[in-house]
This record gives C-alpha cells, structure tokens and sequence, in this order.
C-alpha cells in the first residue's frame, strides 16, 4: 500500500508542506553595530512533507543544522510552524498538545527529567500522581522497564549519581511509563558506550516489534540508524532530500563497496578502484559496482600476483551519507 493510499486511522505522524523559520538579530562589527542591528530569518525546514504509519521504525538524519530538532520541538507542540500543517496521532500538537503528550513519549538525548537530587524511583512516582496514570497500568510498565532496561540496581539511586548510560535507561524507562503510542527520540544513543548503546538499540527494537509502538528516532550515529530503522528520511538545508530504505540510499552514491585485500606486501594495482588506506600488508580499496562489475573485480585480483586473501563487503552507510552530504552542500 503507498502512503497515498494509506488511510487516516493508520497513519501516526503526518507533516504537510511545512516550513519553520527562525529570525536572528546580528550586530556588525564596530561602533556602528552597538547601534543597529541587521534581522536575519533562518529557514530551518522548507516545504517538508512526509507520513509515518503507525508501528513504523523510522530513521531521520541530517547533518547538523538541517532541521531534526526543530521537527521533532514541531511534532512534540514544543514550537509551532511557520507554514504548513502537522498532525500527530490525529491531533494537532498545535492545538492539542496536552492530550497528544498522554500518548507520545519525547526524549532528547542531552537532557533529563529525572530529579537530580532524588532517587529515580521518585521521579518516577512523581510521573504517575501528575500524569494520573493508573496504578495497574504503573506497575505493570514499571515491572517491565525494571526487566527489559536492567535499571533494577538503580532505582533507588540519587539520578546525580548515575553514570550516563544508566541516565538514559531510567529516562527512557520513565517516558514509557504511561504506555505511548508514539516516541520521538533525538540522539538516544549520545555519548553512550558500546554496552550501553547496544542495550538502549535492543531494547527499541524490542518494543517497535513486539508492542507495535511507532518510533522516530535522530541519530549521528548512521550505523545505529541503520540498525535499528527500516526506512530513513533524510534531510538537508531544511529540505526532505530523501525518504526510502538504507539499500536505496547507498543506490544515489552508485554501489559502493569496500573490500579488504591482504598481500605479500607489495600494493595491488587494481584499475576503477580507490584506495582508502594500508596498514602491515592490508589495502583497502573502495569501488563502485555500477561502474565495475564483482565478477571483473574477482578476475582482475586472480591476475594480481602476492595476494594472500580478499573480504568484500558494502560500504558502510557512515561512507555513503559523507559522500551525499558534500554533494547536497555542493547544490
């Protein structure tokens, strides 16, 4: 089914030709500037439209300063567009933003709404009594953020004493304490070691999978991305510049492949293909496979004499946004 076709009661978030633009006021240099200041008006997204259908995990990227907080603050009720309508669950976050924030989850990951001077178990008691969720419902959800986020060992901690990935477990445990529909995550995984980036990945996939609960989810990380969503939107200088899956991201790039090639010691020469770097006898090449095929690839390797081994693999899709990003900027 297309989006055009998809109907209203399937459809989670929708944003409709919607542009937001922000006015800075700017002082030029001298005595002069003390005395005038020169209005500037920032377009940070522009004519952007797209549909989220529920129990969709959706990916949104950009560099910075391409919109992705501003879209999240627009979707939350946070800010208000310029331009263009936006509809979230049916409701305008506009207009509705009280009953629209008692079905979505927002988390951003360089803030928390845990009370700093105070164990995490009373923030989270304290969500409960003001957001009047019901007592069976608190405890079931709490039973299960306890399981699932392993946060059982620190819910009696003061939330100034926890380290960073275990801030993040118990904010994401304390959003889902009232059982959203939607969650909307800017940076989830910011500065979060290996384990506990790994942890915060399992546990959304986990939740999209098995409770159909719809994410939209910002990232640097393109890797993280790219595992956990299905579908990437892609945004550049306030522009929607795509909207598809990863396969079809690394399609506007060509077919960029990596692969690895162990020798003697002595560097391979290898026609239509780029080397990357080299380190104790291993070269690593990039190539595009719409312009030289694997099979030439492979043939021209077994004519290259001293070659030991060969891993080939996709380029990493960090490689591929790198490269659309410097042409985007290029337009």
């Amino acid at each position: 089914m297309s989006q055009a076709d998809t109907v209203p009661e399937q459809i989670a978030v929708k944003v409709d030709s919607v542009s937001k633009a922000f006015v800075q006021w700017q002082r030029k240099e001298g005595i002069r500037g003390l005395l005038k200041q020169e209005k500037k008006v920032v377009n940070a997204l522009d004519d952007v439209s797209f549909q989220i259908e529920k129990g969709e995990f959706v990916a949104y990227a950009g560099p910075n300063g391409a919109g992705k907080s501003t879209t999240m603050k627009l979707l939350s009720g946070m800010l208000q567009p310029t331009g263009g309508t936006i509809s979230v669950l049916g409701m305008s976050p506009e207009k509705d933003r009280i009953p629209l924030m008692k079905r979505v989850g927002v988390l951003f990951g360089n803030r928390t709404e845990l009370w700093w001077d105070h164990p995490v178990i009373q923030s989270f008691e304290w969500k409960k009594v003001v957001w009047d969720i019901p007592d069976s419902v608190y405890r079931r959800n709490l039973e299960r953020m306890i399981e699932l986020l392993d946060i059982g060992g620190i819910i009696n901690t003061f939330a100034r004493e926890l380290s960073l990935g275990q801030r993040m477990r118990a904010d994401l445990a304390m959003m889902l304490l009232h059982s959203p529909e939607l969650i909307l995550l800017d940076e989830p995984t910011l500065g979060l070691d290996v384990v506990a980036k790994r942890q915060m990945i399992d546990f959304l996939k986990k939740i999209n999978l098995e409770s159909g609960v719809t994410i939209l989810v910002t990232s640097h990380d393109m890797d993280d991305l790219e595992e956990m969503a299905r579908r990437i939107l892609m945004i550049s200088q306030g522009k929607l510049a795509y909207d598809g899956d990863f396969d079809g991201l690394r399609n506007l790039t060509g077919n960029l492949t990596v692969f690895r090639v162990t020798t003697d010691g002595g560097r391979p020469r290898l026609e239509g293909c780029r080397l990357l770097g080299e380190e104790h006898g291993v070269f690593e090449f990039e190539a595009d496979l719409s312009q030289i095929s694997v099979s030439v690839l492979l043939e021209r390797l077994s004519r290259t004499d001293g070659i030991r081994d060969v891993e080939i693999r996709k380029a990493p899709v960090e490689q591929v946004i790198a490269q659309l990003y410097e042409s985007w900027r290029s337009v």
